[in-house]
């Protein structure tokens, strides 16, 4: 057994059978591998904002904020003044935030105003002594050293699912789209946040091709975000049924093995699991969430539950850094 070493050279059958194990085994197994790398009592807390809201041209099957989907009720936002938004991260610092991650449903970045608001406050948020992360679409090379010359801690830009499935849940960009914009976030230094989403009627296969996409990066990616879908009313995946919280913390187990350096934040659907399943998830080698009552536009787990919820397991927050 090879659990704990760092691999570049996983299989979707390889992870699939990891995937496939005994529930307790498994777990068992991406616990020994957490304790390995990682300080099993440490949970990072991360804050998302959206910081310019709806009107996308993309047309992800899973999102509210798709200009394609014209059912869905959601007021279209302009991006955020930057001394708003940097007043929003002073605040959810002081409410126990370490890491303030910052949304825009852009296509892709362009050059000029609005991307030079995002530079200044991404310098913002550093000077509050927070890890940065922005999520802006598709990015140019030039861009990503702009953004890591302000002193962006991280990237984020999900996979999603596996290179097989991508197609039923997105026509508007391919896969080797995403995969140019994460190289060019490598290329600058960043660091890289990439993970997906499950329950959008994607095969296991499909979760571990995903896996093996992500363990092909040498390094690979600091932060890997593990999403259970939750399905909005007036896009084509909103009548999709809840994932069972025993899928989330197989996904999460599994990521714990195949990446094991790596941050496993456990982010959308944790509002619809208990606080034994997140604990679970915690278990099973989670150790960063996102913090607040809305991630983006979809609800999230509770704020007074969550501070509840750390007392309860003694955990204490800390800025994470992956280790490879």
């Amino acid at each position: 057994m090879t659990d704990g070493l760092i691999r570049h050279d996983w299989t979707a059958g390889e992870i699939e059978a990891l995937h496939d194990l005994p529930l307790l085994e498994l777990v068992g197994r991406a616990n020994a591998v957490h304790r390995q790398w990682h300080d099993p009592n440490a949970v990072q807390r991360a804050s998302l904002l959206s910081i310019k809201t709806g009107g996308c041209p993309e047309d992800c099957a899973y999102c509210p904020q798709s200009a394609h989907h014209r059912a869905v009720d959601l007021e279209r936002d302009r991006l955020m003044d930057p001394d708003a938004v940097v007043a929003i991260a002073a605040r959810a610092k002081d409410a126990g935030a370490e890491r303030f991650c910052m949304g825009a449903a852009w296509r892709q970045v362009r050059d000029g105003a609005e991307f030079d608001a995002v530079i200044e406050m991404v310098r913002g948020v550093r000077a509050l002594g927070m890890e940065a992360c922005v999520t802006l679409g598709m990015l140019e090379p030039h861009q990503a050293r702009r953004l890591a010359e302000a002193g962006l801690t991280a990237y984020n830009h999900n996979l999603d699912t596996g290179p097989d499935y991508y197609g039923n849940i997105i026509t508007t960009r391919t896969y080797d789209d995403r995969l140019r914009t994460l190289h060019a976030v490598r290329d600058a230094g960043l660091q890289m946040c990439c993970g997906g989403i499950i329950g959008m009627g994607e095969s296991v296969h499909d979760r571990a091709a995903m896996l093996a996409v992500l363990a092909g990066f040498d390094p690979h990616p600091e932060s890997v975000p593990v999403n259970a879908l939750v399905a909005v009313e007036g896009t084509p995946l909103a009548h999709r049924p809840v994932v069972d919280p025993l899928e989330l913390v197989r996904m999460v187990a599994t990521a714990r093995l195949v990446l094991p350096g790596s941050v496993v934040r456990l982010s959308a659907g944790r509002s619809n699991l208990n606080r034994e399943a997140q604990i679970l998830c915690m278990i099973a080698g989670a150790n960063s969430v996102f913090y607040g009552d809305t991630l983006l536009t979809t609800p999230n787990a509770d704020m007074a539950e969550d501070i509840a919820l750390f007392r309860a397991i003694g955990s204490r927050g800390a800025a994470i850094q992956a280790a490879e």
